[in-house]
Formats: structure tokens, C-alpha cells, sequence
């Protein structure tokens, strides 16, 4: 089955306010027609890519004042079919709780998700881009300790049924686990460690032998290229850097590296526009089958 992802349509997109250290309103609305106009098209390059590496794509309308729902990997954590939705811990996106609710149960509704829950009131914990499932290893890895509580970490145990394994951040520049931490369908990781406290880059290191690390530095993670959306051998992420072009290639991995700078300028890229809806427990192809896959 293709994969189905989940994206938000850009119409009301644009950088107002700041909430991490990417943000520059200033950039944005020194130009904001031309800057709404490659928004558009940086989306629309997205959406193609995604369905050019096989995936097939369900679409939420924004809505005014809530630039950041473009974002909709903050919107919830799906697997089997069922969805917990995030509580955001700044109050500029807080208002996005409502409307993604009523999209998940509209999702719901059409038979795409059979079950909507979520998390206790002022717990914080914003999404697939602090929850990431690793389907090679069998369990999730959290963020926390910028935008999302380690406390939410035994709820959603509780509710998916799995181990979920807690990783803190430490600097505000890699505010959520999405933008430094990009588990590959071969079983690399795709990482860049100084986002972690020594003690969960140590458990990274336990989980994950040397040769299955691929580490990007300051500037090769400051591109947001690790915010990637992995589809079996395809990866769809910003540009990157030369080096990490060759290492992923040799590794096999087919790149569709697109201009995301809009979004960039609000601190998100390919892996935040985009939410998965069809992430299973169910038992992952081994790394050799992937070869032969469009998409997964």
C-alpha cells in the first residue's frame, strides 16, 4: 500500500512571531508577497516529490493567524491507525489543538484512523516531531526538555503499547527531535549529536553500533536537511550539504532535495510539513528488501 501522508495547505503560512531561534519575521515581511508566493511553491514541490517517491497525500485547510499549522508532524503521533494528539507549550500554536482536532476526527470519520485521543491538559508534547517511531528497532524516540515534558513519555507508552525511548535536548536551536534526529528505513541514524545531554547521546551510542551513525555537524544540521521524510530508499529533505549527498548515496538512498527556505525561516522543513497516517508495528522489510522498493 502507498504510503499516506498527511499535509496542511500553505495558504495562511508566514513568519509572525518567534518562537525559536530560527524565526525572522523580519526577513519574511520585508517581502511577504514574493516570500507567500515561494511558500506556495516550495510546498507544492514538496507535495510533488513526495508523490513522485510513492506516497499518496491527504490535505487540512489552514487557517487565518495560525501560520505554524503547515506543521502538522507536531499535530499528533500515529501509529495502527491510531492517533494521540499533540498539546502545544507555546501559546502562539495553542490554538492549533482545535482546529487539528476536528481534522483527525474528520480523518477518523472517513475510516483513514480508528481511534482520536488525547493527552491530559497542560502536558505538553508536540507530536511526531518529538515522538519518532523506528520501525528497524521496534520503538519510539522522544524528545524533551525543550517543547515537549518528559513526563508525556509514559503516556504515550501507555497508549501505543510500546517502549519509547527518552532523548533530551539541549539547545534551543534543536527545539524538537525532527530536526536533528532522522532514523533511515536501512537502519542508519542520521543525527547530529550535539543537540543531546551526554546521557542520551549515550543511549543513542548503546541502541546504535558506530556503523549504522551517520552524524552531521552544526552547519550541515543548520540546513534542516535532517528533517527528512524517508520513503523506503527515497529521502525528501532541503538541500544538504556535498558530504552527507555522498554518504547517503553511498548507503543507497535515492535524494529529492528541494528549496524549503520559506519554511526554513520558521524553523521547519520537509519532516515537519508532513505527517505520516499508515506507520505500523508491523514487522519492517529487512535492509536488503528496501533496494527494491519505490517507497515504504
Amino acid at each position: 500500500m502507498a504510503p499516506t501522508i498527511l499535509m496542511t495547505d500553505p495558504a495562511h503560512f508566514e513568519v509572525d512571531y518567534v518562537i525559536n531561534p530560527w524565526m525572522r519575521p523580519e526577513d519574511w515581511h520585508r517581502d511577504a508577497v514574493a516570500n507567500r508566493a515561494a511558500a506556495r511553491a516550495a510546498w507544492t514541490g514538496l507535495a510533488a516529490a513526495l508523490r513522485a517517491a510513492g506516497a499518496r497525500l491527504e490535505v487540512l485547510p489552514g487557517a487565518p493567524g495560525l501560520p505554524d499549522m503547515v506543521f502538522p508532524a507536531n499535530a499528533a503521533v500515529v501509529l495502527d491507525r491510531r492517533a494521540l494528539l499533540a498539546r502545544f507549550a507555546c501559546a502562539e500554536r495553542r490554538p492549533e489543538e482545535a482546529r487539528f482536532r476536528a481534522g483527525f476526527r474528520g480523518l477518523q470519520a472517513r475510516g483513514l484512523l480508528d481511534e482520536v485521543a488525547e493527552l491530559p491538559e497542560g502536558l505538553y508534547q508536540e507530536g511526531a516531531g518529538d515522538c519518532l517511531w523506528d520501525a528497524g528497532r521496534g520503538h519510539f524516540w522522544a524528545g524533551h526538555g525543550q517543547r515537549s515534558l518528559r513526563a508525556a513519555i509514559p503516556h504515550l507508552a501507555a497508549f501505543f503499547g510500546q517502549e519509547v525511548v527518552p532523548l533530551e535536548l539541549v539547545s534551543p536551536r534543536f527545539y524538537h527531535l525532527d530536526v536533528c534526529f532522522c532514523p533511515l528505513p536501512g537502519g542508519e541514524l542520521l543525527y547530529h549529536p550535539g543537540a543531546f545531554a551526554p546521557a542520551s547521546l549515550a543511549a543513542i551510542h548503546e541502541r546504535i553500533p558506530p556503523a549504522q551513525r551517520i552524524a552531521a555537524d552544526a552547519e550541515e544540521a543548520g540546513l534542516l536537511c535532517l528533517n527528512a521524510v524517508a520513503l523506503g530508499r527515497d529521502l525528501v529533505m532541503a538541500r544538504t550539504s556535498p558530504r552527507l549527498r555522498a554518504v547517503l548515496a553511498e548507503r543507497g538512498y535515492r535524494l529529492a532535495e528541494l528549496d524549503l527556505a520559506p519554511f526554513i525561516l520558521s524553523g521547519g522543513a520537509a519532516f515537519c510539513m508532513t505527517l505520516r497516517l499508515d506507520r505500523s508495528t508491523a514487522p519492517a522489510l529487512p535492509p536488503q528488501a528496501l533496494a527494491t522498493l519505490p517507497a515504504g
